[in-house]
């Protein structure tokens, strides 16, 4: 019994030994260490934000813009009677290649008493326009006018009844970053709202300083088009047109015509059956930090004017070459879709102040707009509406003239007969009474095809030639 108390006690005495030199070393050495590891992962400087921020307060709300604008869209349908390519059927039963298509896209009621407001792609070529309301009610519509370039359109509708409509915002005032809604039809889907902000502002998407929409990325699909582009106050800021893809459906932007541009064309084809547009006569392109170090100057942002046209506001106010526009009225210019995004806005013989740098001094400028009667046409170059004595001389009613051909296509159209002076009559079969005219018909050429001109040369001779 003694023998075994006092193995007992031997054993109780072994484990409290090694308990405690693993509390005094290996423990205490592991605590070391891991307090080590605990303290190199912590930053030296914790940032924290103590700004207290509640979501739901700032949260966009569109209710009040849906219910504003939902009724006011219109699905729009457009048949047109195109020529299909010809069948062993069609021969054998001797039938006719025509068949029916039909496109869809959206409208905004832009007045009570029914005027629409769409994309001129939206309706082109249409033999019948179908106009289906909110509430489904479906009416004929009749085509008011067009244009081309901006692709605009304005369409009518005749109900029993004042029909819900919206009026033009100020575009102007639209800021990058602000949340937008597009409201319209994508894929025959009525009434459907999308929302996104403003991404940019004046984008050019032709290459050709021809359009200036607004970018957002609000989700746009086929349908869309002609639908309302609406700021969370329910104002219309913008006709939704075309959106950047690969496939044809949304991938991230959308982009509108800004409504002070779609007003102004509404309002020119309503009053004068087509679009007057007032130009400033200035030719350039946008300053950047290379081009200002070529030309030796300390600005890199506007509008460098390279030449004046002739008989134009911008020559007879003493705008000169080398002088840099700043500002138009209240308008910063840094590129050429400003400038132009801006001039589309206004009308021939309205004034506007242009705030420009010349040899170092800002000053500012009274500009009046007159009609355009020369323009700058690619591969072409530059043309001139054509007196009626000049008219009368080669004993045609219409054509515009070739004052400066295009100095990169000039050797080639000079091999074939076309020099300054001649008459240029049709482009791709389109006959020209304006360099409106010109400019509509190269803005809706596709350059992967042949451009055929026709003119009459120095001699009062026709003649045709194809560019490729």
């Amino acid at each position: 019994m003694k023998k075994i108390l006092t193995l007992v006690c031997v054993s109780a005495l072994g484990g409290v030994l090694t308990l405690g030199g693993y509390k005094l070393f290996v423990e205490k050495e592991n605590k070391e260490q891991l307090a080590a590891e605990q303290v190199s992962d912590l930053p030296i400087y914790v940032p924290t934000n103590t700004t207290l921020n509640n979501s739901t307060d700032i949260a966009p709300n569109f209710v009040e813009a849906a219910e504003k604008s939902i009724d006011a869209v219109v699905h729009v349908k457009n048949t047109a009677i195109v020529s299909a390519p010809m069948t062993m059927q069609d021969l054998f039963f001797g039938r006719n290649s025509q068949r029916a298509q039909v496109g869809t896209g959206s409208g905004v009621i832009i007045s009570p008493s029914g005027y629409i407001v769409t994309n001129n792609h939206v309706i082109q070529n249409a033999n019948e326009i179908s106009i289906t309301l909110n509430n489904n009610k479906t009416y004929m519509a009749e085509l008011i006018g067009t244009d081309e370039i901006t692709d605009i359109a304005l369409i009518k509708i005749e109900a029993d009844e004042d029909l819900p409509f919206m009026a033009f915002g100020d575009s102007d005032n639209a800021k990058i970053g602000e949340w937008v809604l597009a409201v319209g039809n994508p894929f025959n889907l009525n009434s459907t709202v999308t929302a996104g902000i403003i991404s940019a502002k004046s984008r050019d998407l032709s290459g050709r300083n021809l359009q200036s929409f607004i970018q957002t990325d609000a989700a746009v699909n086929p349908g869309n088009s002609g639908g309302a582009l609406v700021n969370t106050n329910g104002d219309l800021i913008g006709i939704n047109t075309a959106i950047s893809s690969r496939d044809g459906s949304y991938i991230g932007y959308s982009f509108a015509v800004p409504s002070n541009i779609a007003r102004k064309i509404v309002n020119d084809i309503i009053e004068y059956g087509n679009v007057q547009n007032g130009i400033l006569g200035v030719v350039g392109g946008a300053l950047n930090s290379t081009f200002a170090e070529e030309k030796g100057l300390d600005i890199a942002a506007g509008f460098y004017v390279s030449e004046v046209t002739e008989d134009t506001g911008a020559e007879k106010a003493g705008i000169k070459s080398g002088d840099i526009i700043k500002k138009i009225d209240n308008v910063e210019i840094n590129k050429f879709s400003d400038l132009s995004g801006y001039l589309k806005t206004k009308s021939p013989k309205d004034v506007v102040n242009v705030t420009l740098i010349r040899d170092g001094d800002e000053k500012v400028v009274p500009v009046t707009l007159l009609k355009n009667s020369i323009a700058e046409i690619p591969i072409i170059g530059r043309v001139k509406n054509v007196e009626n004595e000049d008219l009368k001389k080669f004993n045609i009613s219409y054509g515009v003239e070739i004052k400066k051909l295009n100095e990169k296509y000039a050797p080639y159209l000079k091999e074939y007969g076309f020099e300054e002076g001649n008459i240029l009559t049709k482009i791709n079969g389109k006959n020209l009474y304006s360099v409106e005219d010109a400019q509509n018909s190269i803005a809706k050429h596709n350059f992967n095809e042949p451009l055929r001109i026709e003119f009459i040369n120095n001699n009062g001779q026709k003649e045709s030639i194809m560019i490729r």
